[in-house]
């Protein structure tokens, strides 16, 4: 099979889909894999590194599009790049339609088979999500912890304080991978932290693990008076392939302490915030009632060295799956598959 992987272009988006060790797996499987000059770049893979193993390298990614029958990139096709899409690619990446409706309907028009990473399932997991749900619950913990500095418009805070002082307060919604990672990465950094689910066994795992992290069931008026009370607050809710639900209401926020700094993880997915809107590392954050909003949606572009060598693990053994003239009857990437044929396929996408 004939694979291109192209040049991303989203803001601020260093990652690769496929790292050269990956590549050269599919090279020895005896498929042609084409590479957008300086793809690997942001990522510490040179063009060279990727020769070196068989690849073809060519201009540009629009070649890549031309010359490829399974596009595999990061994030998912924008501007320039729906228009290389033709109806025979099958396209492999981060997808996110479900708060998309225009791009959902432009992949439609091409006809193309459009297979998002997040949906793929597997026993009730989602392992091509968990790699960078994990790093961004980290990088939210991280950035969060300097945007409550001052000189971010934050609350003057340092997230966990020091001895004499007090705690920060931190409330993460949601006890999936990135929620969890959230958590931990701040109770690491001395902060009390509050988590919520509906997930009872999640909560217990996590109550036994770190003796300042609290966990909560999700009842509303809950999450509003923790809320109210946090100096930083990271939404996390998933529901697999469905627009992220409002979890945190505007009327909460307008109740936050002035300087606060909320991160939404699930803005790809529509975020969990109400009225929040995506935010890039161009311009990462916005203040409104008088609370720092973060809601960027390529959080793990950050660190493209680690994401693209997560990610590439993670996606190889499904990218093999694809270069199968069966692969249709694979039940891991028929749970992937969001649209097809001019159609939708994926249940929870039909429902938005």
């Amino acid at each position: 099979m004939k694979i291109g992987i192209p040049h991303e272009i989203k803001d601020n988006e260093g990652r690769v889909a496929l790292i050269p060790y990956a590549v050269a797996r599919l090279s020895s499987a005896g498929h042609d894999v084409y590479l957008a000059t300086n793809a690997g770049e942001a990522s510490g893979y040179s063009d060279d590194s990727y020769r070196s193993i068989g690849a073809t390298i060519l201009p540009d990614s629009q070649s890549v599009y031309a010359k490829a029958d399974l596009i595999v990139k990061v994030k998912e096709p924008v501007n320039e790049e729906l228009n290389w899409l033709q109806s025979h690619h099958i396209l492999f990446s981060y997808l996110h339609l479900a708060a998309n409706p225009e791009l959902t309907q432009r992949l439609r028009d091409i006809g193309l088979t459009a297979i998002a990473f997040e949906t793929v399932s597997e026993a009730g997991r989602l392992p091509l999500l968990a790699p960078m749900s994990e790093i961004a619950g980290r990088i939210a913990a991280q950035y969060g912890a300097t945007l409550l500095y001052s000189a971010h418009q934050g609350r003057g805070v340092l997230l966990g304080g020091i001895a004499a002082t007090e705690r920060s307060q931190v409330v993460v919604i949601g006890a999936g991978m990135a929620g969890t990672q959230a958590a931990l990465t701040c109770a690491a950094l001395g902060a009390n932290a509050d988590i919520f689910d509906i997930n009872t066994d999640k909560l217990a795992q996590l109550h036994a693990i770190s003796p300042n992290i609290s966990t909560h069931y999700a009842y509303p008026e809950q999450i509003h008076d923790a809320v109210i009370k946090a100096d930083l607050v990271i939404g996390a809710v998933l529901l697999p392939g469905a627009r992220a639900p409002h979890i945190i209401t505007e009327r909460t926020v307008t109740n936050m302490h002035k300087g606060s700094v909320l991160i939404d993880i699930a803005i790809d997915q529509g975020g969990c915030i109400e009225a929040i809107r995506p935010t890039s590392y161009a311009s990462p954050y916005y203040l409104s009632h008088g609370v720092v909003h973060c809601a960027i949606t390529n959080l793990p572009g950050a660190v493209p060295r680690t994401a693209s060598q997560a990610l590439s693990q993670a996606i190889l053994p499904y990218v093999l799956m694809l270069t199968e003239t069966d692969w249709r009857n694979n039940k891991q990437l028929e749970s992937g598959v969001n649209v097809a044929g001019g159609n939708i396929l994926l249940e929870a996408l039909k429902n938005t």
